[in-house]
């Protein structure tokens, strides 16, 4: 009976020992001291130490590359020993032209085989490094078929050397997990310089020139030429684009509208041009008012120099202070009256008063386009000379070729010209038609 009571707790005993054996934690396999029971890496792991080191460069590459989780099951399951070139050498040392390609999304693979092959699957100190006289050490890489060498120089200093780079900081960082060591440059593998060489000959081939999308001119409602077409236009040729289309936007309530946007062709020095002819109409004497609205009153100054510039050539028929002395207040006063006022009278043509002479005595009668699109200003022959507008707006050519320079011309009237007023034209009633019917003859069912 003592034997069976014993016996059982013997064997109690025993079972009672397996349960608190498994109960217990057990002991961590050599490699996996740094994994905490949630899976993270703690904070003594050389990947911790390499984030928050001085090789602030290599830790964004390995960050952009997407390999923190990678190097986080390596270091998992054994040490390792990272190889991190100074920031110098992935800041300025590097060809950009590189470094655009590591960081172009389609090139990720290229990324992390180039930092992948910076890191053994090994703890290397610099103890363990191969002497001078021995043969160099193969290690393979955690990159996909990359290997690095460890070698020393020969000479008085030995130097440590992996590849064909120097380890300037030995043990920089040791950790118990692995340890940093910093070498000078970056090591780049033989299949990613190809890579780069591969898509860097192809975009030199079969590249196109990248260029942005095609601009409407809201002027004209077309296509915008390019520079090089515009830049093919000879110097002095006439603009493309209707001279109304140049100009700037018409008056508003502001006291003087502002110049419209510069052409891409200056030929012409426009605004010296401009500034010329206002200084000899001033020193011609009778045309200050005429100056006055152009410089001070508003900026037709500045867009007839604009136009210039363009290309565009000028005729003002400048009235002299005479007749701008019969404007009354009720004309200048309404906002953009002055603008519209000069606007007619001036011409887009070059017009001389030879030229305007001899087209009224073959013609007749001729018609001039001006500013105030789209009025025009009509011009006849009359006592030897030449007459514009018609009845109480009239006015004589006064003073011929005040100045002309082949780009602008000025001839002074004796009056200011207005717009004809259109006539209303007065339909007649039309008189009733009586419409007879004739009554055909027959029956109808």
């Amino acid at each position: 009976m003592d034997r069976c009571i014993y016996g059982c707790s013997a064997v109690s005993f025993f079972f009672l020992f397996i349960l608190t054996a498994s109960a217990l934690p057990q002991t961590l396999e050599p490699g996996h001291h740094n994994i905490t029971g949630s899976g993270q890496i703690n904070s003594n792991s050389v990947l911790v130490a390499l984030l928050d080191s001085r090789y602030t460069e290599l830790a964004e590459l390995v960050e952009k590359a997407l390999l923190l989780q990678t190097l986080e099951d390596a270091v998992g399951r054994h040490n390792i020993t990272i190889f991190a070139p100074r920031n110098e050498a992935l800041e300025r040392d590097l060809d950009p032209g590189f470094k655009r390609f590591l960081l172009q999304p389609g090139n990720l693979k290229s990324l992390q085989t180039l930092l992948l092959s910076h890191i053994i699957p090994t703890r290397v100190g610099s103890t363990q490094w191969p002497e001078e006289s021995s043969k160099r050490v193969k290690h393979v890489t955690l990159g996909h078929g990359q290997v690095l060498h460890l070698s020393k120089t020969k000479g008085n200093v030995n130097r440590l050397v992996v590849n064909s780079a120097v380890i300037t900081r030995p043990d920089d960082l040791t950790r118990p997990d692995g340890l940093i060591h910093g070498i000078e440059r970056l090591l780049i593998p033989r299949s990613v310089q190809e890579d780069f060489n591969r898509r860097r000959n192809l975009r030199s081939i079969s590249a196109v020139l990248p260029e942005g999308a095609p601009e409407i001119d809201p002027r004209t409602n077309r296509l915008k030429k390019s520079a090089a077409a515009a830049a093919a236009v000879p110097a002095g040729a006439p603009p493309v684009l209707p001279i109304q289309s140049a100009m700037a936007p018409g008056p508003s309530l502001a006291p003087a509208p502002a110049p419209g946007p510069g052409g891409p062709r200056h030929h012409f020095n426009g605004e010296a041009q401009v500034k010329d002819f206002i200084h000899t109409l001033l020193h011609y004497g009778g045309y200050n008012e005429m100056a006055d609205i152009l410089v001070n009153l508003t900026s037709l100054a500045t867009e007839m120099g604009r136009l210039v510039s363009e290309g565009y050539v000028l005729t003002v028929l400048a009235p002299n202070d005479e007749a701008m002395a019969k404007l009354t207040t009720d004309q200048l006063s309404e906002p953009g009256a002055p603008e519209q006022i000069m606007y007619y009278h001036i011409i887009p043509e070059y017009q001389t008063e030879e030229s305007m002479y001899n087209s009224v005595r073959r013609f007749g009668k001729v018609k001039y386009e001006t500013l105030r699109f789209p009025h025009k200003v009509a011009a006849k022959e009359a006592d030897g000379s030449v007459k514009f507008g018609s009845g109480d707006r009239s006015a004589y050519l006064f003073d011929p070729d005040i100045y002309t320079d082949g780009r602008i011309s000025v001839q002074g009237i004796d009056g200011v010209l207005f717009p004809e007023e259109e006539e209303e034209t007065v339909k007649k009633p039309s008189g009733s038609v009586k419409k007879v019917v004739q009554t055909r003859r027959g029956t109808f069912d």
